[in-house]
């Protein structure tokens, strides 16, 4: 059904008097919020096409139906008007704009900068000088990529920070298997380690040529100076290299470098799909999803392009899409890529030959994400259907909240709240709650709370907690139901539905309870299976919140025990040595070194933890001799 916007007249008449210059307009709805974000060569006539004609696809045409009006700035050239376009996403994160996840989202690779940097994977993308290489399509492929590079170089796959922990502890079995460099006793330099890590980046940005040139070197001049035992570990790397090399798709010539774009799209989902050549072999490739309602059509797709090297920063030589674009919007974007990345990038749409079969490549994948996305779509969506059969619910339940208490004795009570959308977890939504009014150990009590403090928040506009379950779980049987009932009639919410999970004597899911009766899942294998993953899920973060508390009150009331030492100091003796027993073999030259610890601190330090090897030493039960 198609709904025709009652401010078309009026919002033709205003289109008809913007210029026919370079602009970005933003898109308001009747509350003023910004919906849709765009930039056009010509603001008059791309700004009124939305308000003449019906002929626009579903999406954009659901996006018309809402706008009330349209504000518009003018810019110097099209350059400006898509960097600006790209600003202005960015800070109001429009709903109808395709959102690409930002760099917290997707993993990456990094290796720092110092004496000895370090290879680690992260989903934060800092401005601290390191070096970042992705982002990857999942998490298990960046950790892929990392410990293939750290096999070939031998680098460590240890924790430990270098220089600092040189000689400190015994080397582990990689060192001795041959698996690593070991500089944790000293069996490689800063200078040679640092080289190694080079050429792990440069096998990362898929130059691998130059690596082996490198290595080659290497192997020669160790050879030349009659190291036959450090040429061979060359060697070695040499062949690990190449090993590695070939696992990679080889998909036109060595000397090439270019990420090719494409998009698939319908009513339901669409996929932004690229694919990163390097040195002439696919190095990595990712699908990005988006929603039905988010629009990449026409010059959307150019601010898609510039969002997208916005966060990552690195720049090929050459940028291919599947999809076609305005010959001045090429220009336009090769320009701001060759200005942002130091040399020359050209952007293309291929009709034919090699570069056509790349963009083929790419379609392909989008098309098969998007297919994937729709079949687990289809079968969440079933599972959620069976489920609100089951339980006799009126609506779907897209939002599912899970609870479940957690304490050590009458310690760290502390209750968890999982979410699930759409049948997935939704991590950023997680919750845990240190339990204050319970005496003692007191399940519903602390259930009771933890419910009261969450269902306080419903509707007061935050992201999060600002949104009603449509159904909420507690772990535990029908007390705990009557618990939960309790906190929704506090709160004034009991139009939500909450049930039990109840486990069996093996601690696994058996069936749901709402208080009064036992609802049997056994017989509906997708429902038991959701049920299990959201309360394992909530039993994992109850029980993972307590083990850090108590980690953390171990750690912290085991050193303010020495006098002198109070919670500040007790932190930075913590973040200098790492864990205790570093702190306990460090000398008082080494304790005093410290920030803020004085010679007096590094003595009590000194004497608490002799005190602690003395006794350690004694037999248990062999009394001193009281003579």
């Amino acid at each position: 059904m198609t709904v025709i916007n009652p401010n078309l007249a009026a919002l033709r008449k205003k289109a008809a008097t913007l210029p026919l210059s370079p602009g970005v307009y933003l898109m308001r709805d009747k509350e003023g919020t910004v919906v849709y974000v765009g930039k056009s060569r010509k603001l008059k006539n791309r700004v009124t096409s939305y308000f003449v004609g019906l002929d626009h696809s579903v999406k954009t045409a659901r996006m018309v139906s809402r706008v009330a009006d349209f504000d518009y700035i003018l810019c110097d050239g099209e350059m400006e008007a898509l960097t600006l376009e790209n600003v202005l996403i960015k800070q109001y994160s429009p709903k109808y704009n395709v959102k690409l996840k930002d760099a917290k989202s997707y993993p990456y690779i990094k290796i720092s900068r110092g004496e000895y940097p370090t290879l680690t994977v992260t989903r934060e993308r800092k401005d601290d000088k390191g070096r970042y290489f992705g982002p990857y399509q999942s998490s298990a492929t960046a950790h892929e990529a990392l410990d293939a590079v750290k096999r070939v170089f031998s680098l460590p796959t240890c924790r430990r920070s270098f220089p600092e922990e040189i000689g400190r502890e015994r080397p582990c079995i990689y060192d001795q298997m041959g698996r690593c460099v070991a500089p944790c006793r000293n069996g490689i330099t800063a200078e040679e380690y640092r080289a190694l890590v080079k050429c792990a980046g440069w096998v990362l940005e898929g130059n691998v040529a130059e690596t082996e040139r490198e290595l080659t070197e290497q192997m020669k001049a160790a050879s030349e100076r009659e190291e036959y035992e450090i040429a061979a570990k060359y060697r070695d790397r040499i062949a690990a290299l190449h090993r590695l090399s070939d696992k990679q798709k080889v998909v036109c010539d060595a000397s090439v470098s270019r990420d090719v774009f494409a998009l698939s799209e319908d009513d339901l989902c669409g996929v932004f799909a690229v694919l990163n050549v390097r040195s002439g072999k696919l190095l990595n490739k990712n699908e990005y999803l988006f929603s039905a309602g988010e629009i990449a059509e026409g010059n959307d797709v150019t601010g898609l392009l510039l969002r997208y090297y916005s966060e990552i920063g690195d720049y090929p030589r050459e940028v291919l899409t599947d999809f076609p674009l305005d010959p001045d919007d090429c220009a336009v974007l090769s320009e701001l890529f060759s200005r942002e990345a130091g040399h020359a990038v050209a952007v293309k749409n291929p009709k034919r030959g090699e570069l056509r079969a790349l963009c083929d490549m790419a379609r392909e994948n989008a098309r098969q994400r998007a297919e994937r996305y729709r079949a687990e779509s289809t079968q969440k969506e079933q599972t959620l259907f069976s489920l609100a059969s089951l339980l006799g619910l009126e609506v779907l339940p897209e939002r599912i909240e899970a609870y479940d208490i957690s304490n050590l004795g009458q310690e760290h009570i502390t209750a968890s709240m999982a979410v699930f959308a759409s049948g997935k977890p939704k991590r950023s939504d997680y919750r845990t709650f240190k339990i204050r009014t319970t005496d003692g150990v007191d399940d519903y009590g602390a259930m009771r709370e933890a419910l009261t403090r969450r269902l306080v928040y419903i509707g007061d506009g935050s992201p999060s907690l600002g949104e009603a379950p449509d159904l909420i779980l507690v772990d535990g049987g029908v007390g705990h139901v009557h618990a939960g009932q309790a906190a929704l009639e506090e709160t004034g919410h009991t139009e939500i539905p909450l049930y039990g999970m109840i486990k069996d004597d093996f601690h696994k899911t058996r069936a749901m309870t709402d208080g009064e009766n036992e609802l049997s899942f056994a017989r509906r294998q997708d429902v038991y299976v959701l049920i299990y993953k959201i309360q394992e899920e909530a039993h994992r973060i109850a029980v993972s919140s307590v083990m850090r508390a108590k980690s953390k009150t171990l750690t912290r009331s085991s050193l303010e025990a020495i006098p002198g030492i109070g919670p500040a100091k007790a932190k930075r003796l913590l973040a200098a040595f790492g864990s205790l027993r570093a702190l306990g073999d460090a000398n008082e030259q080494t304790v005093a070194a410290v920030r803020g610890i004085s010679e007096r601190d590094a003595k009590a330090v000194a004497a608490y933890f002799a005190e602690k090897k003395t006794n350690a030493g004694k037999k248990p039960g062999k009394k001193e001799n009281p003579t």
